[in-house]
C-alpha cells in the first residue's frame, strides 16, 4: 500500500502553483525513489471532523491558493497536523493559514487574522505585502544552523513567489519566540520560511518551491518531505497486528503479500 498525501485546498487545474504541485509530487518521487498517493482534499470538507478525514493519511500539504473556500478547514488541517506529528508542508497561501492557526491556537490571539478575509480587523497576523511577489524571483536567506538550510545544501536560494500577502512584520517576534521559528528570510528580514523544531516535519513557505521543481532537478524540500511521508507511513504499517500471511511459509507469504510490497528507495543525489 502506498503512502498517502492530502494536499489541502480547491484544486484548479489552470492555477500555475496547482499544476506545479502534482509535478513536483512526482519529480520527488523518482528521485527518491518511491510512489506517494496523493488527494486534493477541498477546505470545505476540512471544516468538520477533520479527524475523521485525515486519519488515513500519512502527510499533508496546504497549497497555494487563499483564499479558501473554508478559512477554519484550512486551519482545522493545519491543527490536526502540528498535534499529532503529521508531516506538513505548507506554501504560499499555506504558509499564511500555518501564522493564524499558531496565532490563535498556541499564542492564544483569538482575534488573529487575515487581510484577504478581513482587511480590517484589529489584529492583523497577515498584511498586504509592500510590492506584489506574484511572478517575482527572490532571494531567501536561511539560518545556516537551520535543518532548511541542511536540506537545501546552502544558505541562499532564489525562489519563486505567487502571493500578495505576508506575515505581519509586527509579529514576527511573537511568533519565533513562541516556537513557529523564523528560519528563512528575505533580504529585509522579512519571514519566509517557519518550522517547528520539535516536529518530524513541519514547514511553512511563503515562496512556492514547487515552482522549481523540475524531473531533472526536484526541489530538495518536497524530496525531504515526501520522505517524512514515507517514514511515518512506514511507522503506521510497523504497528499494523502481523496479518496470517506473514505467519505462513516463506514462499507462501511473498505470495500472499508480494502486491503490497513498498517500492524500494533510490539513492537521493539527485535532489
Amino acid at each position: 500500500m502506498a503512502a498517502r498525501l492530502a494536499i489541502v485546498g480547491e484544486y484548479t487545474p489552470s492555477f500555475a502553483p496547482h499544476a506545479a504541485t502534482d509535478a513536483a509530487i512526482e519529480h520527488a518521487g523518482v528521485a527518491i525513489g518511491a510512489v506517494v498517493r496523493a488527494d486534493w482534499i477541498s477546505t470545505a470538507d476540512l471544516a468538520d471532523d477533520v479527524g475523521r478525514t485525515l486519519a488515513g493519511y500519512d502527510g499533508i500539504w496546504v497549497a497555494p491558493g487563499s483564499p479558501y473556500k473554508s478559512m477554519q478547514g484550512a486551519l482545522n488541517a493545519i491543527r490536526f497536523g502540528r498535534e499529532t506529528d503529521m508531516p506538513l508542508l505548507a506554501t504560499c497561501g499555506g504558509c499564511q493559514h500555518v501564522v493564524i492557526e499558531y496565532a490563535r491556537n498556541v499564542l492564544d490571539f483569538r482575534d488573529a487574522e487575515h487581510a484577504e478575509y478581513d482587511p480590517y480587523a484589529s489584529n492583523l497576523f497577515v498584511t498586504p505585502l509592500s510590492c506584489s511577489l506574484v511572478g517575482q524571483t527572490m532571494e531567501v536567506r536561511f539560518d545556516p544552523a537551520s535543518r532548511i538550510a541542511a536540506i537545501c545544501g546552502a544558505v541562499t536560494a532564489a525562489e519563486q513567489y505567487y502571493c500578495n500577502f505576508g506575515i505581519n512584520p509586527e509579529h514576527q517576534q511573537k511568533l519565533d519566540d513562541a516556537g513557529l521559528r523564523i528560519v528563512g528570510r528575505d533580504v529585509n528580514g522579512e519571514a519566509r520560511v517557519l518550522t517547528l523544531l520539535r516536529h518530524p516535519f513541519f514547514v511553512a513557505t511563503l515562496f512556492v518551491p514547487q515552482l522549481r521543481s523540475t524531473l531533472g532537478r526536484p526541489h530538495p524540500l518536497i524530496c525531504e518531505f515526501l520522505t517524512a511521508v514515507l517514514a511515518r507511513h512506514a511507522r503506521a504499517i510497523a504497528r499494523r497486528p502481523t496479518s496470517r500471511a506473514a505467519a505462513l511459509p516463506s514462499g507462501r507469504a511473498a505470495a500472499s503479500s508480494g502486491s503490497a510490497s513498498r517500492p524500494g528507495r533510490q539513492d537521493r543525489q539527485g535532489c
